[in-house]
């Protein structure tokens, strides 16, 4: 577990308590800056049911211009068909750029990269004083197949239901990628000048390795000097949740790995 007072400015506390609410596929609603009850994200099947959690509350939330802006973030993004076969990266990308030049962030800043039909990558810089190398908010905009007929609600619907949203990519990596933009939005309109550049990525295919080279792959080689920062916020860490209240994030440092050996073995 990593203190984030200790080690980030609170600009930043921000940023990566989005980053890492984001692991086990788990969004309590408690912790979402729109509602006041617990709830998890769920992409479920006819077949199977998630947990439940504590009953939301009867009484809707109230929210502000910002809460509502993010929301509204989610829903479209959700809304958006982004899987491998059928859907298109590009259009979300496109969508989510329109949405940070409406609010603010010069054209210059924000561009949207492709490599192929319908596959799109934004990118999108808030300057800071350049005191310190940027910082890299990185996220996708790609989710697995979801057909109909497995589903209980509309893969591509964002459904809040018995207090859990239900939806293709509500928690991979949809709620991720909309929180790094209303975050952009808010910082952007309220002035906030960080020390260092913050420069989101959401990028295509990171669900099948990006093995065609249209996502970061693509970023990395042709267009490194518009990502190229001192560190990088991927998926990963995770929070604790008690009685709908977050308790603590965790920052994930690596993920496992393997190792291909080859032994030779003789007879002494």
């Amino acid at each position: 577990m990593l203190a984030f007072r200790a080690v980030l400015p609170a600009s930043l506390r921000g940023l990566l308590a989005c980053a890492a609410l984001y692991a086990g596929m788990c969004l309590p609603l408690a912790a979402a800056p729109w509602a006041p009850s617990v709830a998890r994200a769920a992409e479920p099947t006819a077949k199977s049911s998630p947990a439940k959690s504590s009953p939301a509350k009867s009484s809707p939330a109230t929210l502000s211009p910002g809460q509502q802006r993010l929301r509204d973030i989610y829903r479209e993004l959700v809304e958006i068909d982004t899987t491998q076969l059928t859907g298109d990266t590009h259009r979300a990308a496109r969508v989510l750029a329109a949405r940070l030049r409406a609010g603010g962030l010069p054209a210059k800043d924000v561009s949207v990269l492709s490599a192929a039909p319908k596959r799109g990558n934004l990118v999108a810089r808030l300057r800071g004083t350049g005191k310190q190398k940027p910082l890299l908010l990185l996220g996708h905009l790609d989710v697995v197949a979801a057909k109909p007929e497995d589903w209980s609600t509309p893969p591509f619907q964002l459904v809040e239901k018995d207090g859990y949203f239900y939806g293709r990519g509500t928690a991979d990596d949809k709620y991720m990628a909309a929180a790094f933009v209303a975050n952009l939005i808010r910082y952007r309109q309220e002035r906030y000048q960080p020390e260092r550049d913050v420069i989101l990525a959401l990028t295509a295919d990171e669900e099948i390795g990006d093995r065609d080279h249209v996502g970061i792959r693509w970023l990395l080689e042709k267009h490194r000097d518009k990502i190229d920062t001192e560190f990088a916020l991927n998926e990963g860490g995770g929070v604790g949740v008690k009685e709908g209240k977050p308790i603590w994030n965790s920052v994930q440092q690596t993920e496992k790995l393997f190792q291909s050996y080859s032994l030779t073995v003789t007879n002494p």
